[in-house]
């Protein structure tokens, strides 16, 4: 069995789903299910016997602990984290909870039962951490790619939260040698994806005659990762990774945010088309947020050389499979938009001045 935390959120959610579909190995799912995480996403595994759920939140170590000692898990995968930039600026504390004292609690417990692991139990076990290249901090357009030598830079309270627990298992490796495996990825989208984030809610925006909010002059540039290549990427790391070691996973596909959502609203236009004008016409520029990142990149070499992983989805073919999911799952999408979610959405970006 292997253990994964955050697995009712939108990368966790699609990794246990596509672990399941190539495994017959179970899974224990761990997921406070805050508003990011829906056990709808897992729908698709109520009657499977391989999926044991458990609603749990991971600064609860000795939760944490009897989990283990019951289940005796081979590996951990971690993805639980706040993970909003924009949340992080209203609400920083809340990121210091769960991706700081929450990723320690998690460490504490899993060292406690490595440690009582013998022989090639305790040998064949790994704690792999889910990170992100906004660690790095920013890059004009000029800079090399993010490296896995790149120094740590980061510029929000969600970044330095995750910088932090970065360190945190570094130093657990370090210190105590609970065999730990990272990876930093870039921006993911594809199925499941909570519409607070880009690419959803772009598309539940247009669809639903709303404005299309772009921060600023739209051209910040991130390197777009489709979600099911993300999930190859960790099952190989956790195949092959070597201990201690950190690999950049990215899809090579570098898009400003205004071309992102310029070539959304060309599909939308060629999938559901308006009864008069395009989707374009939505866009409205707002003022930008505090303390924006210009550009994220990733080098993706080291996982290619080591590892044999490469991204198999362009920009241009993930974004259609993503947005075809979308319009064939509005009852999926109705279902997140309310509540907690509209409220944010409210205070996030109808208050908005144009930029």
């Amino acid at each position: 069995m292997i253990f994964v935390t955050g697995g009712a959120g939108f990368i966790g959610a699609n990794f246990v789903l596509d672990w399941l579909a190539q495994s017959d190995e179970s899974v224990l799912n761990y997921d406070k299910l805050t508003y990011a995480g829906n056990l709808n996403n897992l729908a698709s595994l109520n009657n499977d016997a391989r999926h044991v759920f458990v609603k749990g939140d991971i600064n609860d170590s000795a939760h944490l602990c009897g989990l283990f000692f019951e289940y005796q898990p081979r590996a951990i995968i971690h993805f639980a984290a706040e993970s909003h930039v924009d949340r992080s600026i209203v609400g920083p504390a809340a990121f210091v909870t769960t991706n700081v004292n929450g990723t320690f609690g998690l460490l504490e417990a899993a060292r406690t039962y490595w440690q009582s692991l013998e022989g090639e139990d305790k040998d064949n076990f790994r704690f792999l951490h889910i990170s992100t290249d906004e660690v790095y901090g920013t890059l004009s357009a000029d800079d090399a790619a993010f490296s896995e030598t790149t120094a740590y830079a980061p510029n929000s309270p969600y970044s330095a939260t995750k910088a932090a627990s970065d360190h945190l298992v570094r130093a657990y490796h370090h210190t105590y040698g609970l065999p730990v495996l990272t990876t930093n990825c870039s921006n993911n989208y594809g199925p499941y994806h909570f519409p607070e984030k880009l690419i959803p809610l772009m598309i539940t925006n247009a669809r639903a005659g709303k404005d299309l909010p772009v921060y600023g002059d739209g051209l910040q540039v991130r390197d777009w990762l489709y979600v099911k290549d993300h999930c190859s990427a960790i099952r190989r790391v956790l195949e092959a990774g070597r201990l201690g070691e950190t690999y950049n996973v990215g899809g090579w596909n570098e898009q400003t945010n205004l071309s992102v959502v310029h070539t959304l609203c060309e599909l939308l236009d060629e999938l559901q088309p308006k009864a008069h004008g395009s989707y374009k016409d939505q866009i409205k520029h707002i003022t930008d947020r505090p303390g924006h990142d210009r550009r994220y990149a990733i080098d993706a070499r080291k996982i290619e050389r080591e590892l044999g992983w490469k991204p198999q989805e362009t920009f241009s073919t993930g974004l259609r499979k993503t947005l075809e999911w979308y319009l064939a799952n509005d009852d999926w999408t109705k279902q997140v938009q309310s509540g907690e979610y509209l409220k944010w959405v409210a205070l996030q970006y109808e208050d908005e001045e144009q930029a």
